[in-house]
């Protein structure tokens, strides 16, 4: 007798068969799996950063001390001629306000911002990216329009592997995970265009790690 049903509805039968026909997962622990081979003693996980992320086309910056990190800041900004800063975090305000580094704390004339100054939730050493979320006052925009991008981090905020990273967030937001996680490794670029790179074309041209110890 020859079979009348479309391609569709037996693609539909057979994901229906699977879906009654409970079955053991193979892969029981696999969340618990290194994802790489264990580090080296004498791996420093803060300079697997810094190498992974200015070879993706970051600049990294460490700072011993706060002092370190606003005269680092200040020449930076002299040197690129930096005028319109924004910053929206409150304890990043906080610390720009304890030395009177100037910046806007609205978005008025954002369309011209400079620089989008933000935090971050962790550093995975790993693949030199930076772990991203709108949890905090910067939301979506401040680490994606502005045409560069800086970032204070903390070395407490390190991580080897990204899936360390993600615990990072469970335990710090539990149930309630931010609606945008993402990562970022080094600026935007795209080479879809006639297959020529081109810089900020999703978002930032540069963008800066200040890592700050503590």
């Amino acid at each position: 007798m020859k079979d009348n049903t479309t391609p569709k509805e037996r693609l539909l039968k057979k994901v229906r068969k699977a879906l009654l026909e409970r079955r053991d997962n193979p892969y029981p622990n696999l969340e618990d799996l290194p994802l790489y081979a264990a580090p080296a003693e004498d791996d420093i996980p803060e300079l697997i950063f810094a190498e992974e992320f200015i070879a993706a086309g970051g600049q990294f910056v460490f700072c011993e001390d706060e002092i370190q990190f606003i005269e680092s800041l200040l020449n930076l900004a002299e040197e690129r001629n930096w005028h319109k800063i924004y910053c929206w975090e409150s304890g990043l305000q906080q610390l720009l306000n304890q030395y009177e580094y100037p910046y806007y704390e609205t978005d008025k004339n954002f369309e011209r911002a400079d620089v989008g100054f933000t935090l971050c939730e962790a550093l995975v050493a790993r693949n030199g990216s930076i772990l991203l979320s709108n949890a905090g006052m910067a939301g979506r925009r401040l680490s994606i329009y502005p045409p560069v991008h800086i970032v204070l981090a903390y070395t407490s905020q390190m991580v080897l592997d990204l899936k360390d990273g993600f615990k990072l967030l469970r335990d710090k937001y539990r149930h309630s995970l931010p609606s945008m996680i993402t990562t970022v490794t080094g600026p935007s670029r795209t080479a879809d265009i006639e297959k020529t790179l081109v810089m900020g074309a999703h978002g930032p041209k540069e963008v800066f790690v200040f890592l700050l110890d503590g």
